[in-house]
């Protein structure tokens, strides 16, 4: 058995080696319990495990640690909490990245049901799919906005496994990159950075209000943007539905075009925090090599980059803030950006405005693909609906979170729409919002 996180690892999709690990971790995990609440994996996890009067995880059924694999929907949060990471303790512990190769190992082993395949494919080519989307404008958003449950929503369910009961975020009608390319150009007053902004599926096709104010807030404060390089899913929905080749193929073509912008002396700026993970973390992992590291090191949230800005000895952000600014704004920190451990930039950015701001820390069980596939919508709906409940409860005359997914869900689940942080940013600056 051996401890296995580096996907080039020739025993990295064994089936053996892979179930020792779990073995090894699910006993581990057993004995601290310290994660029970985040997730279902693990109640269900101790539930098997104390089902023997020894407790013994390697008594465990692989239908049983599949089960677990199944439940996780790489939160990430345990590894944020977690004492026996491998930065930190030799049981070199890495829960989220375990159930990433136990999902690899299943696929490459034929364990994984031609339905999944089919959900994987529909899901994961969001720029096919977006790109038909955007041009069928009403027609998509039909399918799109159909009431939850409905006879449209059911068929899409049987034919492609979306649930048919979550409320899904619709298409907008102009594409962020055509917005970009057709806006009138400014000239700055200062420079005070240079960046290419990778604006991420859901904001390219779904939200590109939150790029428009990006960019405004951006250049308002100095900073240089263009497009990034390639402007491709990052491939999030391969990597967490075990397709690995997939995934590193998207991976290493972004690589490619996003190590250009930053030689040329640009950071790489993400409005999405699942995005801007992968950007940081994943390629480094599964791509790797010098060019992987470099975009890595280059790439920001984009909350992070402007309090990067604000912090750094002779630059600062314009803080006459001359628009609305809400007294008390309710905060969602979506789970992946908690992971990037640098701290709440959103927060931060957004106290500069002067808004009262009070946080809300609770996933909202979506993670992309996972949290809206038939099959996971009894696990996920409790959890988007206590969410639902802790910003009800918090009271903010605004709602704000960083993920549009996450965002949806809370829509979903209050009928209130949150905004990113950039755009209350904007809109105390005096930006109006466009259509």
């Amino acid at each position: 058995m051996t401890t296995i996180y580096d996907p080039h690892h020739p025993l990295y999709l064994d089936e053996a080696d892979t179930r020792k690990e779990l073995e090894r971790v699910y006993d581990l995990c057993h004995g601290c319990r310290l994660c029970f609440k985040f997730c279902p994996s693990f109640p269900t996890l101790f539930s098997y495990i104390d089902m023997h009067d020894d407790q013994d995880a390697g008594k465990m059924t692989p239908a049983q640690q599949d089960h677990v694999v199944d439940e996780c929907f790489q939160c990430k949060l345990c590894y944020v909490m977690c004492p026996y990471i491998p930065e930190l303790h030799e049981w070199a512990l890495d829960f989220p990245r375990l159930m990433l190769r136990a999902d690899a190992m299943r696929r490459a082993n034929g364990q994984v049901s031609a339905r999944d395949k089919l959900t994987t494919a529909v899901m994961g080519h969001t720029d096919a799919l977006g790109k038909v989307a955007t041009k069928a404008g009403v027609v998509s958003n039909v399918v799109m906005g159909a009431k939850p449950g409905s006879l449209i929503r059911k068929v899409v369910e049987k034919t492609a496994g979306i649930s048919s009961v979550r409320m899904l975020p619709p298409f907008a009608k102009q594409r962020f990159t055509t917005w970009f390319k057709k806006r009138p150009q400014i000239r700055l007053t200062k420079s005070q950075g240079d960046v290419a902004v990778f604006p991420t599926c859901l904001v390219e096709y779904q939200d590109p209000r939150i790029g428009h104010d990006l960019v405004k807030v951006y250049e308002h404060n100095g900073v240089s943007c263009s497009l990034a390089g390639t402007t491709n899913c990052c491939g999030a929905p391969y990597l967490h539905s075990g397709d690995m080749d997939s995934f590193t193929k998207v991976a290493a073509k972004n690589i490619a075009e996003l190590v250009k912008d930053v030689r040329a002396g640009k950071d790489i700026v993400v409005p999405q925090p699942t995005c801007s993970y992968i950007l940081k973390k994943d390629y480094v992992d599964y791509v790797g090599g010098p060019d992987a590291k470099l975009v890595s090191e280059h790439t920001f949230d984009a909350a992070e980059y402007l309090i990067k800005i604000h912090k750094t000895e002779g630059k600062s952000l314009d803080l006459d803030f001359k628009g609305t600014v809400p007294e008390t704004v309710t905060y969602h920190t979506p789970c992946h950006l908690r992971a990037q451990n640098i701290g709440l930039k959103s927060r931060d950015l957004m106290k500069l405005t002067g808004a009262k701001i009070k946080l809300v820390q609770q996933c909202s069980g979506i993670d992309g693909m996972w949290g809206l596939r038939a099959e996971n919508a009894h696990l996920s709906m409790p959890i988007a609906e206590k969410l639902g409940r802790m910003i009800t409860e918090a009271n903010g005359d605004v709602v704000t979170g960083d993920c549009h997914l996450a965002n949806t869900a809370i829509n979903e689940q209050t009928g209130n729409q949150p905004v990113h942080p950039l755009q209350v940013v904007a809109r105390a600056y005096g930006f109006t919002e466009e259509k």
